[in-house]
């Protein structure tokens, strides 16, 4: 469906979701007008989107809880159609494996966690049984990955320099609440994350100056990140999979930095439960699922158990329905 010219694109834009048209087509090997149109076409095809997303836990916006959940049988296709609809819903994928569904709920509070979870959950009447992970802390997130598909000198002239999750220092402070301003800045940028900032200002009635202090100051704090969505198999990786590993306390941080270092690993996160150590990882084949397991999971510090759910089809990421995009 694609081509290795719309695989550099993209992988240009996955570095900076809001890099210029001369760096992106410079990196491509490619004119400005080419890499607009190409881009735009794959738009066009609901083959890729961008997006701007924030921070949870540097804004107070909420709460992440990963679920696991076990379907009626023949049922999860229905049962993930009721959760995609829902606004509370960040990612959520079918898969095989241990469970049928992975879903991503972002709760303000745990008010609204609780009703989300036990009174007023989706599809409840299709669900058999459901796994609760609340995330705590991330390693690496999504909006940093690296395709892997462009040189070392690319990714540092296209990603702006900031410090990766794992390599923060401040965890503990208190989170910044954003400012009407930003936050209406972020809801558009939630439709389409490379928006120009004349857009931006003319859409909010606002200046252009302030718009753009506004996106500078929270591209500056780490609030606001751009997220480049794609099927990761257009880029040439088959094997998609979400990893969840036990690991022995006084060891996760160890074996959370050491993971997250690993070129396919996409996002990845501490959390509570049973599985303290969940990733979204992709690779090229699903036969380098055997090596993965001896030579990456099994040179892990502190592990105990791992399980693997394989991705069948991403509904939704990042808030956005993987298959409507605008």
């Amino acid at each position: 469906m694609i081509d290795a010219l719309d695989r550099r694109i993209i992988a240009a834009i996955q570095l900076n979701g809001r890099a210029p048209w001369s760096a992106i087509a410079r990196w491509a090997g490619t004119s400005e007008s080419t890499a607009q149109r190409r881009f735009n076409s794959l738009r066009e095809r609901r083959l890729l989107h961008v997006v701007g997303t924030i921070e949870l836990d540097r804004t107070g916006s909420g709460s992440s809880m990963l679920v696991r959940a076990q379907a009626r049988p023949g049922k999860g296709l229905e049962l993930a159609e009721l959760l995609a609809e829902r606004p509370e819903v960040r990612f959520l994928a079918l898969v095989t494996g241990t469970a049928d569904l992975i879903v991503d709920f972002v709760a303000r509070d745990n008010e609204e966690l609780l009703r989300l979870l036990y009174t007023d959950l989706p599809g409840a009447h299709l669900i058999t049984s459901t796994e609760h992970v609340a995330v705590i802390r991330n390693f690496i997130s999504a909006a940093l990955w690296d395709t892997g598909l462009l040189p070392p000198e690319a990714v540092a002239d296209l990603r702006p320099a900031r410090t990766l999750p794992y390599e923060r220092a401040g965890w503990g402070q208190a989170p910044t609440p954003l400012t009407a301003l930003e936050s209406a800045v972020v809801d558009e940028l939630a439709k389409d994350g490379r928006m120009p900032v004349s857009t931006l200002a003319r859409t909010l009635g606002r200046g252009e100056s302030s718009v753009a202090r506004a996106l500078e100051r929270m591209v500056a704090r780490g609030t606001l990140h751009f997220r480049t969505l794609v099927e990761p198999a257009l880029l040439g990786y088959e094997a998609e999979f979400m990893l969840w590993l036990s690991i022995e306390p006084g060891r996760l941080e160890a074996a959370g930095r050491q993971l997250a270092e690993h070129p396919g690993t996409k996002f990845l996160a501490a959390a509570t439960g049973r599985f303290n150590l969940v990733g979204h990882m992709v690779l090229p084949r699903r036969t380098d699922l055997f090596r993965y397991t001896d030579d990456v999971i099994g040179a892990l510090p502190g592990l105990v158990a791992s399980d693997i759910t394989l991705h069948l089809v991403t509904l939704k990421g990042a808030w956005t329905r993987m298959d409507q995009f605008a």
